[in-house]
Parts: C-alpha cells; sequence; structure tokens
C-alpha cells in the first residue's frame, strides 16, 4: 500500500509544455502515472502525445476532466501563483517542483493553504512515488523496489542514494517522498511521519535530515511521543563550516542551532537509530524488522 499517492491518482502538470514539464511529463507517463491534463496559459485546445488535453487554467481542466493531484513546473517567478490557483481550485494534493521560490512568495501560499483541505509536497523537492503504482515529480523511478519501508528526506540526492541502497539490499518502498529543503514547505517530517505510522503495510520509515532549522528536532519529539514502529535517521552536513548554506536555503546554522550534532542527539535521545553512512541505513532497518 501507499500513502498519499497511489495506481487511481488522476494528475494535472501545470506548466505541461515547458522543458521540464514535457521531458517528465514523458517520464511519469512511461511510469503508469495517471496523467489526465496539463496547464499552460494560453495553449488551451492543444493536447499533450496527442491525447492529453491542455488548458488554459486549472478551473477550465477540472470542469472538464477528473482530478486529484496537480505537479508543478512552473518557474520560480510564477510558481506561487501556481500553486494558489490549484488550492482555489479545490485540488487536494499539490506536488511544487520548482526551487527558487522567493520566501515572501511563499508566505503567501502558506497563508492561503492553511485555510483549505490542500496537502502541498514541497517546494523545491523531487515529489513523491509510490513504487508500482504512482510517481508525481523528477526522480529516478528504476531505483525504486515496492516494499514495505517509509522514506521521508529534505534532499533529493540523499533520497535517491537512500532508496538505491535499499533496493541493492532488497528493502522495497511503500512511498517515498521528497519534502524539499526551502524554508517554508507544505508538508513536513511530522506529516509524512503520522501517514507513515497510520499505513498498516509501512513496517519502518528511514527519516533523511540535513542541517538548517528544527524539523528534525522537533520530529524527535514528535516520535518520541506517538511513533509505534522504528525510525532510522541519516543527518548530512556533520562536516558542514557554521553559518553557510549548503546547497538548500533551509540549510543554515545559525546562532549554535540547527547543526548535525544538535539534530542526531535530538533523535538519539528520542530513541531513533541514526545511520553514519547511506550503507548503514539498510543494516538498522534490518536489524529493526525482523
Amino acid at each position: 500500500m501507499s500513502i498519499f499517492i497511489n495506481s487511481s491518482t488522476k494528475v494535472l502538470v501545470q506548466g505541461i509544455t515547458g522543458l521540464s514539464g514535457n521531458f517528465h511529463t514523458e517520464q511519469m507517463i512511461q511510469y503508469g502515472t495517471k496523467i489526465v491534463a496539463g496547464v499552460t496559459p494560453d495553449k488551451g485546445g492543444n493536447f499533450y502525445k496527442s491525447n492529453i488535453p491542455i488548458f488554459n487554467s486549472v478551473i477550465d481542466a477540472i470542469e472538464q476532466v477528473s482530478i486529484n493531484a496537480s505537479v508543478i513546473y512552473v518557474p520560480a517567478k510564477y510558481a506561487a501563483d501556481a500553486i494558489i490557483e490549484s488550492i482555489e481550485a479545490g485540488i487536494l494534493l499539490i506536488v511544487c517542483i520548482t526551487e527558487g521560490i522567493p520566501i515572501l512568495d511563499m508566505i503567501k501560499v502558506k497563508n492561503v493553504i492553511e485555510n483549505s483541505k490542500t496537502r502541498l509536497i514541497g517546494p523545491n523537492c523531487p515529489g513523491i512515488i509510490t513504487p508500482g503504482e504512482c510517481k508525481i515529480g523528477i526522480m529516478p523511478s528504476h531505483i525504486h523496489k515496492i516494499g514495505n519501508i517509509g522514506v521521508i528526506s529534505r534532499s533529493g540526492t540523499l533520497t535517491y542514494e537512500a532508496v538505491n541502497q535499499l533496493t541493492k539490499d532488497g528493502l522495497g518502498q511503500s512511498t517515498c517522498i521528497g519534502i524539499g529543503g526551502d524554508p517554508i514547505i507544505g508538508t513536513n517530517f511530522i506529516d509524512a511521519l503520522r501517514a507513515f505510522n497510520d499505513d498498516k503495510y509501512t513496517d519502518a520509515i528511514v527519516m533523511i535530515g540535513e542541517i538548517g532549522g528544527n524539523s528534525e528536532e522537533n520530529a524527535a519529539i514528535w516520535i518520541k511521543n506517538n511513533m509505534t514502529k522504528p525510525v532510522i535517521a541519516f543527518i548530512a552536513g556533520t562536516t558542514a563550516p557554521k553559518n553557510k548554506i549548503m546547497g538548500h536555503a533551509g540549510a543554515i546554522v545559525s546562532y549554535g542551532k540547527g547543526t548535525a550534532l544538535e539534530k542526531i542527539t535530538s533523535l538519539k535521545n528520542a530513541g531513533v537509530r541514526v545511520a553514519l553512512t547511506i550503507k548503514e541505513i539498510s543494516i538498522f532497518i534490518r536489524e529493526a524488522i525482523i
């Protein structure tokens, strides 16, 4: 089984005619994702691959096609408006791949989404995949394997490394989520942990964090008080210099807070085993579920 998406998910692609949107739409279709429509302003009335209708707006699309998820491949300047457009249209799941969205724009998104039923994954993330059922995003599908390990990560690249290692070690995944590394995101560690904890087909969870912010520390508190399944963590950035952004806008250590050591200590205090290498994740997972 899975969380958030499955084989029945019907996906709208915002920015479907752009370079990234066009390429990754084809990849998602090949994986088996149900891409049912696209949106590009002023391109309405055309078709993608001759059978997927393109509309000028999300409202136009949902009036004619059954849609329950949207994925956004829109330039940063317009991405927040694209997210808000889907929220106001009532789409329940939005996955935003776009990186570099201004923080002030995301504050506007946050204010809108708090008064809605929409779940946002991202921005600046690789997306979400339920192996064998549905892929929404940019992750390399061939590294994934159907199974019972949930994966949550702030880093796209580390997600790929961890998943590839799990698959090589015979450990398949129920769902893998890249939540994104920006200061303001939608779905966070706790949201995903709660969903995996409630999913009877997920036996253990891999949580991949990094320096900056306090999301891992907050997750540690939630794990200690609520989690009933084993969580294995890996924290990137143990050798990062202070007060430097490392890859993600949210990966900055300020005034001694948000360091890798602080996060590792919080997680260990919550009973989470913290791997020092990607390979060690699989070892700890096997020990936890035997």
